[in-house]
């Protein structure tokens, strides 16, 4: 496997940071997870912006144009033979001192692999998940905002550990208002009398692209979509409810907290705007040429 590192291309053993690296010691650095499908890199414009914008929010200088990112994620693609597959794009702070100081970090080292990725077992895109609510609450978004695709991802493994420990894969989390903000690792939406309703960002929810293109794609085919605050009765009572992720994709959930949602089985909306995904993903995209 080749691993894009620094600036150019090397073989995965070679693919090493510093044990000083700020990514490590701290978390310091943001991330992207990406797609491709039929030899496209899926949303990738969308997802190099949103890493630059995470960046900025946390101060790190890329030290690389978007458009020398781009590339560089199709160079590794090309590499790895990925026509289908999963794309980790990461920037860390990079290598420094034993201190928090970020500023004594001498470069922003920047990482990408590409590979290939299952996130859950076919059966449960075709029965749907059972989840949980957790008591992991979401970061407040004045003290690491959701937004910021950042490494420290604790937040979400401690939510993840709880969902895991309850016999689940996936888990519902809570604002600190008591709020539906998304799930560990997903964005969240439920149908109730053919409206579609998922939180927006300020409720602790990351502003998923996967999310975006759904919204994007149901109101293209005439759905009413919502970005509402939420309880968690307003998930219980749903017709449907289903999660968005870069890796997810869509995927139904029939049971959260031991209530069944709808008829128990993944929905009608819900397909539909699924198979409207995968076309959309299956013919869009930057090409891996």
């Amino acid at each position: 496997m080749k691993i894009f590192l620094g600036d150019k291309l090397v073989d995965e053993k070679d693919a090493v940071v510093s044990v000083f690296d700020h990514g490590l010691l701290y978390g310091d650095g943001v991330f992207e997870g990406i797609r491709a499908y039929n030899g496209r890199v899926f949303l990738l414009e969308e997802h190099i912006d949103r890493l630059y914008d995470s960046a900025k929010a946390i101060v790190l200088n890329i030290p690389m144009t978007k458009a020398e990112m781009a590339e560089a994620v199709v160079e590794t693609c090309k590499a790895n033979e990925i026509s289908d597959g999963y794309i980790r794009l990461v920037v860390t702070r990079g290598k420094g001192t034993l201190g928090l100081n970020p500023y004594l970090c001498e470069k922003a080292e920047v990482i990408i692999i590409a590979a290939k990725i299952q996130l859950y077992p076919q059966e449960l895109y075709d029965n749907g998940l059972k989840i949980v609510t957790v008591g992991t609450v979401r970061n407040h978004s004045e003290a690491i905002n959701p937004r910021i695709k950042s490494l420290n991802y604790l937040n979400n493994i401690m939510a993840k550990i709880e969902a895991i420990n309850a016999g689940c894969m996936e888990c519902l989390m809570l604002n600190h208002k008591g709020e539906v903000a998304e799930a560990s690792g997903d964005n969240i939406f439920v149908i109730k009398n053919g409206v579609i309703t998922t939180p927006p960002s300020s409720c602790g929810a990351l502003e998923g692209l996967t999310r975006n293109k759904v919204i994007e794609l149901a109101r293209a085919e005439g759905y009413e979509v919502r970005e509402a605050p939420m309880a968690r009765y307003d998930i219980y009572v749903a017709d449907e409810v289903f999660l968005t992720g870069t890796a997810a994709e869509i995927i139904s959930v029939v049971d959260v907290d031991k209530r069944e949602i709808g008829d128990g089985k993944p929905g009608a909306i819900t397909n539909k705007l699924a198979e409207l995904y995968h076309n959309a993903a299956k013919s869009e995209g930057t090409p891996i040429v």
